[in-house]
C-alpha cells in the first residue's frame, strides 16, 4: 500500500513540475514609466500607451523582477535630478 501511495505521488509531481516551470517562465516583465506622473515602476502585464510608456525599446522585457527593478535603477528616465 505504501509502495502504491510512493509511486502515485512521484507521478503526480514529475507531471507538475514542468507545468510549474513553464508557467514561470512565461512571465514577462515591463519597466513603464506613468506618463502623468513621470514615475516610474515594474509590471508583468504590457502597459496600455495610453496611461504608460515603456521604458526603453517597445520589445524589452526582463525574465524576473529583480532584473527589471535594476534596469529601472539605470533607466535615465526613471532618475530624479
Amino acid at each position: 500500500m505504501l509502495k502504491r501511495f510512493a509511486t502515485s505521488a512521484a507521478i503526480i509531481a514529475a507531471l507538475a513540475l514542468p507545468v510549474a516551470a513553464f508557467a514561470q517562465g512565461a512571465t514577462s516583465f515591463y519597466v513603464v514609466q506613468d506618463l502623468k506622473t513621470k514615475k516610474c515602476i515594474v509590471v508583468d502585464k504590457k502597459p496600455d500607451a495610453t496611461e504608460a510608456t515603456i521604458v526603453g525599446s517597445a520589445d524589452t522585457t526582463y525574465k524576473t523582477k529583480a532584473e527589471a527593478e535594476t534596469a529601472m535603477k539605470a533607466a535615465k528616465a526613471c532618475t530624479t535630478s
